[in-house]
């Protein structure tokens, strides 16, 4: 049987631990520490960010093509914290005795005694469940560290005590951890390519010139991060899969016209987006292009291409879903000179 410790006095837990603790790690009492994201470490060659979850894939590590994250179209944003297993019950133990090992100053004392009662002395837990290892593991709250610094309320959400879950059950806790959140926090991790795109003319051309602008298809191919939690007996994982399906143009000024005119060149069947420029046709209208009405002067104009990506998953059990669009753009500068002309 699942259980999730609640005592009414452990509301000025909070407060005491928060005030009196040096580390921000613990916003309460031990039993429901909140754990900061680290970034850098390495487990079964992927790269776990949020204690035992494992991302892979495109998330940007060293060497790898990717170079930007996209962005979330509208307000929809992964989630802030969440619970997943942490612990054995001697692993509990262990960590209880650390983050308690701090001087007994005012109102710390009961706090700590609340803590032992509640954990150690069967009020409802005895000695971490000892008794118990092997059939279950202590399952604590993430935050996301980067909305924790930022003082985001999302990150604080999760105030649920250290709670026992035994091996196979489902634990009742808003946020424990489902193969939905590990496809948000996979989405948060997606990395895609820069989206420079070929001009013709190249980076300089002429008033009321058409300039042709494409992406070659090789470059622009779904990409995709799974996230991994292996850990007793918890197995999930999803797979969140972006696929490129738009390029929209902005010149960098309103003196221009875009080509198709609402600036979204659509993705071709074969991936390609727009049409390589070719000779002799100089007087056509690209499928995707600018034309500048007026020159740059001393400078450039701000091309700014942004690809629009359409997200989905798949996950343990067979869960699938879609999730927002996202979208990542690059600038590049254009030199747009007069047409000089020559009399004689």
């Amino acid at each position: 049987m699942t259980k999730v410790g609640s005592a009414a006095a452990v509301g000025t837990l909070v407060v005491a631990c928060t005030l009196l603790t040096s580390s921000a790690a613990f916003a309460k009492d031990p039993g429901g520490s909140q754990f900061d994201v680290s970034g850098n470490n390495k487990a079964d060659g992927g790269q776990t960010l949020e204690s035992r979850i494992v991302f892979r894939g495109s998330t940007g590590d060293a060497g790898a093509k990717e170079s930007g994250q996209f962005a979330p179209v509208g307000d929809w944003s992964p989630p802030a914290c969440w619970y997943e297993p942490k612990w054995t019950p001697a692993e509990f133990s262990k960590e209880f005795q650390k983050q308690w090992d701090i001087p007994h100053a005012s109102g710390v004392g009961e706090a700590y005694a609340l803590s032992k009662d509640h954990y150690i002395n069967g009020h409802p837990y005895k000695d971490f469940n000892k008794s118990e290892t092997g059939k279950g593991l202590w399952w604590d709250a993430v935050r996301d560290k980067s909305r924790e610094e930022s003082g985001d309320p999302a990150a604080f959400a999760c105030d649920t005590k250290t709670f026992w879950v035994e091996n196979g059950e489902t634990p009742a806790v808003e946020n424990a951890v489902t193969p939905k959140i590990l496809a948000d926090l996979a989405y948060s991790r997606i990395k895609v390519p820069d989206t420079e795109v070929t001009l013709a003319p190249a980076n300089t051309t002429k008033v009321n010139l058409p300039t042709w602008a494409w992406l070659d298809r090789a470059k622009f191919q779904d990409v995709s991060v799974t996230a991994s939690l292996d850990v007793g007996g918890v197995n999930l994982q999803a797979t969140t899969t972006a696929k490129p399906i738009s390029l929209k143009l902005e010149p960098g000024t309103s003196d221009a016209e875009v080509y198709p005119s609402s600036g979204e060149c659509a993705f071709n069947d074969d991936g390609s987006i727009g049409e390589p420029y070719a000779k002799g046709k100089a007087d056509q209208t690209p499928p995707c292009g600018i034309r500048y009405l007026r020159s740059s002067g001393d400078g450039a104009f701000k091309l700014r291409a942004t690809i629009t990506w359409e997200v989905s998953w798949t996950g343990t059990g067979g869960a699938s879903g879609d999730l927002p669009n996202g979208t990542f753009g690059t600038e590049q500068n254009v030199t747009v000179q007069e047409i000089q002309a020559v009399n004689r």
